[in-house]
């Protein structure tokens, strides 16, 4: 019976003993595996935390950023009555598409009226552009017609001149024999009383002596003729010569001439310009969408008078969307126009592609209504947020999923 019991005690201290040495030996000694998981894990962490760090040093995220874009108004060019509106709010449209209609009666009316003054400016300036060369031509042949009657009545005054010189010597010829048919006379009327002459060579002296005083009539006549021949041609003269002077009045009805029509080609574009503008007008009618996009704001209604200017709805386009991004100031350090991004749409939990366009000039407060004036003496240094715009890469949103205002997640990798 003894030896089981000693049995069992010696047992006993033996597996005692076992535990407590397995238990003072090193963790690593029981699970040699152990010091290669730790070191795999450190090496993980090291490298997880250098990648890290070097993504998180070239990559520069806000939430401060939104989806955005030109809004196109639309608005009125003329006054009119509106007859019929042909979209409706949050309606896709194309570019050019028909959204109001306005009553074109005045306008087409007032079109009709510009294309007949049109016409007739037309017409008058092709009279008067026709009347330039006649007025020219006429103004020609008339200073050389006055010229020819000039010198024709210069020639026929010299020629009055000379038959009045001849016209006074035939009547001092005349004279000279009418005295000497006198004196002829005188002296056989003497002899004829003596007897010493007959009473025929007496008749004959006589009958000498009259027609020598006839001659001198006739000649002294003639001579006051050609006298009245020369002033006759004097007279011809001035009034050639007047006429000369009113025909070099020639050039100056051709530059008036030529003054009427510059005058009318004037009004030709005058009425050119006219009728232009009233086909604008008649245009004008039809408003047309100037972008693809989605109507908004609609204002307008049938039956509806409209002034010009007035706003009459907005387009909201799908394509050529950016992204405002707010960046910090600090984290512009290393961002330049061109680093590649990417754009979390939290709205469809999307990625996008695109890039930095451009660095707003200002930060946002400086944009403000109330800018902030730190020269009042209760500066705090504030970080400030800069604007940022982010285009995205052709054909990033080719289903049109993207709207103004959407909030989005921009990360720029810049390039260090």
């Amino acid at each position: 019976m003894a030896e089981p019991t000693v049995s069992v005690e010696s047992n006993g201290k033996s597996n005692g003993n076992a535990d407590g040495a397995e238990r003072g030996r090193p963790f690593f000694r029981l699970h040699p595996k152990a010091k290669w998981l730790l070191l795999v894990i450190g090496l993980v962490l090291v490298v997880g935390g250098i990648s890290a760090w070097k993504y998180y040093s070239t990559h520069e995220t806000t939430d401060d950023a939104q989806v955005d874009g030109n809004i196109y108004p639309v608005s009125a060019r003329i006054n009119g009555h509106v007859v019929a509106v042909e979209v409706d709010n949050n309606q896709f449209v194309k570019k050019g598409t028909v959204l109001v209609r306005i009553d074109p009666t005045d306008y087409q009316v007032a079109m009709e009226h510009a294309q007949a003054n049109y016409a007739m400016a037309l017409a008058r300036a092709e009279a008067s552009n026709v009347g330039v060369p006649i007025t020219s031509v006429n103004s020609s042949s008339g200073i050389s017609s006055a010229q020819a009657q000039v010198e024709q009545a210069q020639a026929a005054i010299a020629a009055a001149q000379k038959e009045h010189l001849a016209a006074q010597a035939r009547v001092k010829q005349t004279e000279a024999n009418y005295a000497r048919a006198k004196s002829d006379l005188a002296r056989y009327a003497q002899l004829v009383k003596k007897d010493e002459v007959s009473e025929q060579q007496y008749d004959h002296a006589l009958q000498a002596a009259q027609a020598d005083s006839a001659a001198v009539t006739a000649a002294q006549s003639a001579a006051a003729a050609a006298e009245q021949d020369v002033a006759l041609a004097k007279a011809q003269l001035a009034q050639a010569k007047a006429g000369l002077q009113a025909s070099q009045t020639g050039p100056q009805h051709v530059r008036v001439s030529r003054a009427e029509a510059q005058a009318a080609e004037a009004a030709v574009k005058t009425a050119k310009a006219a009728l232009d503008q009233a086909q604008l007008n008649v245009g004008y009618t039809i408003v047309r969408a100037p972008v693809d996009g989605i109507v908004g704001k609609k204002s307008v209604e049938p039956g509806q008078n409209i002034g010009v200017g007035q706003a009459l709805m907005a387009i909201v386009p799908v394509e050529r969307l950016y992204v405002t991004a707010n960046y910090k100031e600090t984290e512009l350090k290393d961002m330049r126009p061109g680093d590649p991004a990417t754009i979390h749409v939290d709205a469809y939990d999307r990625d996008y592609k695109g890039h930095v366009l451009n660095i707003a000039g200002a930060t946002g407060e400086r944009f403000s209504l109330l800018p902030p004036e730190n020269a009042t003496g209760n500066y705090v240094k504030v970080v400030q947020r800069i604007p940022i715009k982010i285009v995205f890469d052709p054909g990033q949103d080719s289903e049109h999923l993207l709207r103004l205002g959407m909030s989005v997640e921009p990360t720029v990798a810049t390039k260090k």
